[in-house]
C-alpha cells in the first residue's frame, strides 16, 4: 500500500491567509523551521493506477499540481482517482470535491450522515451523481473503493460540522458526523483519525497493531487559540483532543501499541509546527511524527 500526504493542516492551512499567530509569522517570513502546509487530506493506492483520496480539502487541485501520482496519465481525460472517502462533512474536508466536477467518474463513500449534507447543499450537484455516485457505508462494514483495498468507518467521538452547530450542539457523541477509517492492503493496516474528541477503549482497541496511524493533531494545547489572540474556543470544545497533557494525545496513546504514529490535520497556532521548537522536540521523543505535505509511505 503506497500512501502519500495532499495536505497536513487544519482548516485554513499554514500560513492561515489572514493570521499574524507566532508561526503564521514565520511562515510568512519564510523561515525554513515552518513548512507551508495546504488542508488535510492523504491519498492510498494498492497499485493499478488506482487512488483514493481520504477526504477533499479545498486546496485538492494544488494538491494534485504537487503530487505526479494523481495526474493524468493516459488519453484526454483521465484521472487515477477512483474514490474519495470523507471522514465528516467539515468545509476543509468536502470543498475539494468541487475541483472534481469536470465530468469525470469517481465514487464518493462516506455515512449517511455525510453525504446527507451534500446532498442538502445544491452547489453539490454540480459533481453530478451520475459519474460520481454517493454510496454509504455503514459501520463495521467493509468496502472496496479501488482494487486491492479494503476500508471500514468506524465510530469517533465528535461533533457536527462547525456550519452545522446550534443550540443542541453536544460534543463527543459517537454518530455518523464523526468517523475513522480502516485501511487494509496486502495484511497491513493503515488507521485515519483525523479528527478526535476523546480516547475510548473501542477506539484504543482499533487503533492498537496498525502499522501506521495518522491522529488528530489540531492543537498542541487546549488553550492554544486562546492564548495567542487569535480565537475564542478551546480544543475540547471543538471537538479535538491536543497532543500534550495528561489528557492529551500522547498520554492517552502512549502504551496502544502501533509502528508509526504521525499528527495530521494540524492547526496553525500548534507550535509542534516549528522544527525545533520545545514542542517538536517533545513530540518526537514520545515517538510521534509531524506530517507535511508530501509525505510517503510504503506498507
Amino acid at each position: 500500500m503506497q500512501v502519500i500526504v495532499l495536505g497536513s493542516a487544519a482548516g485554513g492551512g499554514v500560513p492561515q491567509w489572514n493570521c499574524r499567530c507566532p508561526v503564521c509569522r514565520l511562515a510568512w517570513s519564510g523561515d525554513p523551521r515552518v513548512e507551508p502546509r495546504t488542508q488535510s487530506s492523504i491519498a492510498v493506492s494498492a497499485g493499478e493506477h488506482a487512488w483514493v483520496l481520504l477526504n477533499a480539502s479545498p486546496d485538492l487541485r494544488a494538491q494534485i499540481a504537487a503530487t505526479p501520482a494523481l495526474q493524468p496519465k493516459f488519453g484526454e481525460r483521465d484521472s487515477p482517482i477512483r474514490a474519495v472517502v470523507l471522514t465528516n462533512g467539515d468545509v476543509d474536508h468536502i470543498a475539494g470535491l468541487l475541483s472534481l466536477r469536470e465530468s469525470q467518474p469517481f465514487d464518493i463513500y462516506g455515512t449517511q450522515d455525510t453525504l446527507g449534507l451534500i446532498r442538502e447543499n445544491q452547489v453539490f450537484d454540480v459533481v453530478a451523481p451520475t459519474l460520481a455516485p454517493r454510496r454509504p457505508a455503514a459501520f463495521g462494514v467493509p468496502f472496496h473503493p479501488a482494487p486491492g483495498l479494503e476500508m471500514e468507518f468506524f465510530t469517533v467521538p465528535g461533533k457536527v460540522p462547525l456550519w452545522r452547530e446550534d443550540a443542541g450542539l453536544v460534543i463527543g457523541e459517537e454518530t455518523g458526523s464523526t468517523v475513522g477509517v480502516t485501511i487494509t492492503a496486502n495484511g497491513r493496516r493503515l488507521v485515519y483519525v483525523p479528527g478526535c474528541a476523546a480516547v475510548t477503549p473501542a477506539l484504543r482497541e482499533r487503533i492498537a497493531g496498525a502499522d501506521l496511524l495518522f491522529f488528530d493533531g489540531t492543537l498542541y494545547r487546549d488553550d492554544e487559540m486562546i492564548a495567542a489572540g487569535v480565537g475564542t474556543k478551546t480544543g475540547a470544545r471543538m471537538g479535538h483532543l491536543s497532543m500534550s497533557g495528561m489528557e492529551g494525545t500522547m498520554a492517552l496513546l502512549k502504551d496502544v501499541p502501533v509502528a508509526r504514529r504521525v499528527f495530521i490535520h494540524i492547526n496553525n497556532t500548534n507550535p509542534a509546527l516549528i522544527d525545533g521548537s520545545d514542542e517538536r522536540r517533545a513530540v518526537e521523543a514520545a515517538g510521534w511524527a509531524v506530517a507535511r505535505d508530501g509525505m510517503e509511505f510504503s506498507l
